[in-house]
């Protein structure tokens, strides 16, 4: 007679001795330690730091060298005689010569580094000095006491402060100061005003405009100076 193996496993479907083995619940996840966290913030901060920071500002500066490159340069524009880099036609400058077109008044002498002060209020004694400024301003560019109607935008400041344009009307007011110190005919000048303003793009949609900037070295290079 054979003896049964002790090793033998029981039939199929039938559990072993004793009953099921018991079962066992998974293993939980490692938790996570503060270097990982501290790690992934790291890593985090330099990819957005590359992209926000190297990226796009590459990609968005590429496309704009391609579309406009003196857009995408400054907007950069030369003096006639040199060629060496006279401003932005973005921004406006300090002109007090008589022979050229003037810019619209500035509260901050048109330094783009400095914020434009709040206009001063009907009661505010900064108002007076503003007005004393505003008339020695007009006394410079012509003879104020021949009573001008004088168009807004030469005797108010623009919001930035460092507009380069103005309306037609201010800029053909001044072609008689201009004139007559370049030895040109008032047909001439104004002539001259005409042929450089802009019109809008949609009609009726804003108003016409002269880059005061660009115009004065048009006539820098126009009258030899």
């Amino acid at each position: 007679m054979t003896t049964p193996s002790a090793n033998l496993a029981p039939p199929p479907g039938v559990p072993p001795p004793g009953g099921p083995a018991p079962s066992r619940s998974p293993a939980a996840p490692p938790a996570h330690s503060g270097l990982q966290h501290v790690r992934a913030a790291a890593i985090f901060l330099v990819l957005a730091i590359v992209v926000s920071g190297v990226v796009y500002p590459a990609v968005i500066t590429g496309i704009g060298e391609l579309v406009d490159p003196s857009a995408a340069n400054g907007s950069l524009v030369y003096y006639p005689n040199n060629g060496t880099v006279a401003g932005s036609s973005l921004i406006a400058q300090n002109t007090s010569a008589p022979y050229l077109f003037w810019e619209r008044p500035s509260l901050t002498d048109w330094n783009t580094t400095l914020g434009a002060d709040t206009p001063p209020g009907p009661s505010d004694p900064a108002l007076g000095a503003l007005l004393n400024e505003t008339i020695a301003y007009l006394n410079g560019a012509w003879n104020f006491s021949a009573n001008h109607t004088l168009p807004y935008w030469l005797v108010a400041p623009s919001a930035s402060d460092i507009d380069p344009d103005l309306v037609p009307e201010a800029v053909l007011i001044q072609v008689p100061r201009v004139a007559a110190a370049t030895n040109e005919s008032i047909a001439v000048v104004t002539a001259f005003v005409n042929a450089h303003i802009t019109n809008p793009v949609i009609p009726y949609i804003g108003v016409p405009y002269v880059n005061i900037l660009q115009l004065d070295l048009a006539w820098v290079a126009k009258i030899g100076k």
